[in-house]
């Protein structure tokens, strides 16, 4: 096994993916735009396993976080019920090795080996490599793109202080002890003191062994900066370090030449020190096209109370900054958390729907000077319902109803599925599960809940649909993106500003227009008229119903123009008419996809 960066067998991976650039069986090509692909995220641990039922019981249980036993296979065989569903992409939890008496790290971000994969995620723990791969082409041969789960700002467990997984911090490097295959800390201040260790002890590759690219100083200073310090017990690398930043650049470049993926979602981007993010999202690009994959797909995890504005620092490159054509450009695009953090509450009748016009009205400042490797970068934000990080999913069974509120879900995937972006399911959300109160709340063991994987469930077929629609026109995943004024008495038209409104707007794309209108009022229904572009409809036009979560719907009435009326518009300008409408029946929590 090697165990260095620089070794021949990690040379042969490398050159031998850029020799067979193009060729019969050489690195799988990327997808032309990835707004086509609709993601579908899974935590291999607790996805399936065919070879028996996880370990634990309930298998929903919210204070069970250890090893549930998902493998590469369970993944590789349910492949086809992934592609059936609709989705174009599987977004993989971390593959490569955690630290083996770390029961915790079944999610996989506490990894202590960047060369290698899970050994217990595989069905042979020394065929691993060989199994994750498998996997990868099972993917590509089903029609399936793959993105792995990434972690550069920090390791596992693999060092203690005075004994423990965490420390208080410290504004100077505290005294280690690093760990050995038992997980026992070791005498010695230095790495480098322990002769020889095995490759289930300390950090690998051997060119990581080095005490001063970890920081050491405990968990972060509550009087400083929350991206300085540990994670608990996963140990924060200073990388800022030009020469880590150069290992763990090469680390990544041979996972993508030895595994053949197509896209890397990176964790706690928001936390890299000096320009790493930057310079990774370059070095992956560049080696990506030196082996034929000429759109690998880079996104970011921001998470922070300040995300427009923190996305906007890590992502692309500002155009008002100066620099040629050469400049760099980061990462390709982020998880969209400013989405997230208005789209759920608004769908579900908490917020009003102007909040997520604000939303975007606020993305529209910060980043309008923002330019991506892909043009303008949040365009190609991943957009997303619910993760393993938040602490509920978008589905709530109302005890004594589980299903009172269940068209929330359908309607909030339409919602997701035709804004822009590239939408992400959370696994699970096909079969309704609705877990909520912790981390392991919303990391169920899927194929102890659902163990046939069913694909006639209201959720598989509802959401089956209407990716469906998304992927038949073109308008919602390129087209222009307005939102629509509403009036209740075809006078004054505005914006819904309370909360249990309608949300509507327009995808635009040539001379296609799509509407969506969504009633996120769970009681009433609601009768609107929805403005449509002028230019592209006429008096006694009919719009087609191409989508509804509801299983019996009511058709809007043609368009009509309206000359007296007062617009209230999305950017606090205000108009008189004429305009063409159109007036649409909605019963509650009802989202309708329409084109004339």
């Amino acid at each position: 096994m090697f165990t260095s960066l620089f070794s021949p067998e990690v040379q042969t991976v490398l050159d031998d993916a850029v020799s067979s650039s193009g060729q019969p069986g050489g690195p799988f090509p990327s997808p032309a735009d990835w707004r086509d692909q609709t993601i579908y995220f899974l935590m291999v641990d607790r996805f399936n396993n065919p070879e028996g039922p996880p370990k634990h019981k309930p298998f929903d249980d919210p204070n069970y976080d250890e090893y549930q036993g998902g493998t590469f296979f369970g993944v590789q065989q349910q492949l086809a019920y992934i592609k059936n569903l609709g989705a174009g992409a599987i977004w993989l939890s971390p593959v490569l090795k955690n630290l083996p008496f770390d029961p915790g790290s079944y999610h996989g971000y506490g990894i202590h080996d960047f060369l290698r994969a899970e050994p217990l995620f595989a069905t042979e723990a020394d065929n691993a490599d060989n199994e994750l791969r498998a996997l990868v082409d099972a993917a590509h041969q089903t029609g399936l793109y793959v993105i792995f789960d990434i972690v550069l700002n920090h390791t596992g467990d693999v060092f203690a202080y005075n004994g423990s997984s965490s420390a208080v911090f410290s504004s100077t490097p505290l005294p280690v002890g690093w760990r050995d295959a038992s997980g026992t800390p070791q005498a010695g201040p230095d790495i480098g003191t322990i002769p020889n260790p095995p490759l289930d002890a300390v950090v690998w590759p051997s060119e990581l062994q080095k005490n001063q690219f970890f920081r050491r100083q405990g968990t972060p200073d509550p009087k400083g900066s929350d991206t300085i310090g540990d994670f608990d017990s996963l140990k924060q690398m200073m990388t800022a370090d030009p020469a880590l930043q150069r290992f763990l650049i090469r680390a990544y470049q041979y996972v993508i030449a030895r595994y053949d993926i197509d896209g890397f979602r990176i964790d706690t981007i928001r936390y890299l020190q000096g320009n790493l993010a930057q310079i990774f999202g370059n070095s992956v690009r560049e080696f990506a096209l030196s082996i034929g994959k000429k759109n690998f797909f880079t996104f970011g995890e921001v998470l922070d109370s300040n995300d427009e504005a923190d996305i906007a620092r890590f992502i692309g490159r500002n155009t008002t900054t100066g620099g040629d054509a050469n400049s760099l450009v980061g990462v390709d695009a982020a998880l969209d958390y400013p989405l997230f953090n208005v789209l759920g509450p608004t769908v579900k009748g908490f917020s009003p729907p102007s909040a997520v016009v604000a939303m975007y009205n606020l993305r529209k400042q910060i980043e309008q000077f923002i330019l991506s490797s892909h043009g303008e970068a949040s365009r190609f934000f991943v957009t997303f319902l619910d993760n393993h990080d938040m602490k509920a999913r978008i589905r709530f069974e109302q005890p004594g109803n589980v299903a009172e509120f269940d068209d929330q879900v359908t309607m909030a995937v339409a919602c997701l599925s035709s804004l822009p972006g590239i939408p992400c399911l959370y696994y699970g959300t096909e079969q309704g599960l609705h877990g909520s109160g912790s981390d392991a709340a919303v990391r169920e063991a899927l194929w102890g809940v659902a163990p046939t994987f069913p694909q006639n469930t209201l959720f598989f077929l509802k959401i089956q649909e209407v990716i469906a629609v998304r992927n038949s026109e073109p308008a919602l995943r390129y087209g222009r993106f307005y939102f629509r004024p509403i009036s209740g008495d075809s006078v004054n038209f505005g914006l819904s500003p309370f909360p249990a409104g309608v949300l509507a707007w327009s995808r635009i794309l040539n001379d296609q227009e799509v509407l969506i209108v969504a009633n996120t009022n769970t009681a009433q229904s609601q009768f609107v008229d929805v403005i449509l572009e002028i230019t592209l409809s006429k008096p006694g036009d009919n719009l087609r119903v191409l989508y509804s979560n509801k299983s019996a719907t009511t058709a809007p009435a043609p368009v009509t123009t309206l000359n007296q009326v007062k617009v209230a518009e999305v950017d606090g300008e205000t108009g008189t008419g004429p305009v063409n409408t159109v007036r649409a029946t909605l019963q509650p929590m009802e989202v309708q996809i329409l084109r004339i």
